[in-house]
């Protein structure tokens, strides 16, 4: 079987960064992440800092030539990755393992319309969010992946071994489900419903976690997200909003929403991702996205007020 050797990643941020140390660590593997010019002169001048710690990664430019990767870690966010999307093509020989972190669902599709489905996975990152300022990183190692095949007739299921072991070897932390389609519309109801309110009223986990009104907000919103969910052929999707209740129940009550650390730094949101996609969906099925659609609009205007 094929073994994971040459690892290309794409986005050094707060969920690139932790994979990137992770692999650095292991030391056995070739690591180098995909930059723009820009990036490439920024990094070089201030170096990541993870954990304390120069975060020491060779990057190369999208016109490096000389690097095929095993596998492709996309962990951009969401305006990221029509860069990437055009650029990973140098990078890509025909067994080369694709796998986006990014919180929407639909990464995968653009990714998949330019490389094709056979070795592109479904996949996200779940875990305690990671902490930056500026070119600092924190994060205290709770994370994992979470990877499997949307289709079996079109993706080869020998990736996900090859990942298995790859990861057992690193020291990444993963599952995978046996309906990663399900597992994948479940991260993004929560993100949907706790990433864009935290980043309108400045809550932490904890804040919301506490508040009975705004509990009652979000299940409104991911409410939206399955009435969706079930017309994109989502299963058992009567379950979805008490499993995700659990998932945020136990996150940091000190930990912060990347979108609202996006707020705050006035960075740009992803809220296109997540209440853009609904809304387009909404709108394709004909089905109502008022909070979505109210969320959007508050967000655009934090945006704007930057």
């Amino acid at each position: 079987m094929r073994e994971i050797k040459n690892v290309l990643i794409c986005g050094i941020g707060a969920v690139g960064s932790i994979y990137a140390n992770k692999i650095n660590e292991y030391g056995s593997v070739i690591l180098k992440a995909l930059v723009d010019n820009e990036r490439f002169e920024k990094y070089q001048n201030s170096p990541k800092i993870f954990n304390g710690k120069e975060l020491k990664i060779d990057y190369v430019l999208p016109d490096n030539i000389d690097f095929k990767a095993d596998l492709i870690i996309i962990a951009t966010k969401y305006d990221g990755l029509g860069f990437v999307a055009d650029n990973i093509k140098n990078f890509i020989n025909d067994d080369t393992i694709i796998l986006s972190l990014l919180n929407g669902i639909n990464s995968e599709e653009i990714i998949a319309s330019k490389y094709g489905w056979r070795h592109t996975l479904l996949s996200y990152f779940i875990g305690h969010s990671a902490m930056r300022d500026g070119n600092r990183i924190i994060h205290d190692g709770v994370g994992k992946i979470i990877f499997g095949v949307k289709d079996k007739n079109f993706t080869d299921e020998n990736d996900i071994q090859i990942l298995k072991d790859f990861f057992d070897k690193v020291g990444i932390d993963y599952e995978t489900p046996q309906d990663m389609y399900r597992a994948l519309w479940l991260k993004f109801m929560l993100n949907v419903s706790t990433n864009q309110p935290s980043a309108i009223f400045n809550m932490t986990f904890g804040q919301m976690q506490n508040n009975k009104v705004f509990l009652n907000f979000m299940i409104n919103i991911m409410k939206e997200v399955v009435s969706i969910a079930e017309v994109c052929g989502v299963n058992d999707t009567e379950t979805m909003i008490d499993e995700a209740l659990e998932s945020f129940n136990v996150m940091t009550p000190a930990g912060k929403t990347s979108m609202l650390q996006d707020v705050l730094s006035k960075r740009k949101t992803e809220v296109d991702m997540f209440a853009g996609t609904i809304i387009k969906l909404g709108d394709k099925y004909n089905i109502p996205t008022p909070y979505n659609k109210i969320i959007k609009e508050m967000i655009s205007i934090i945006e704007n007020n930057y």
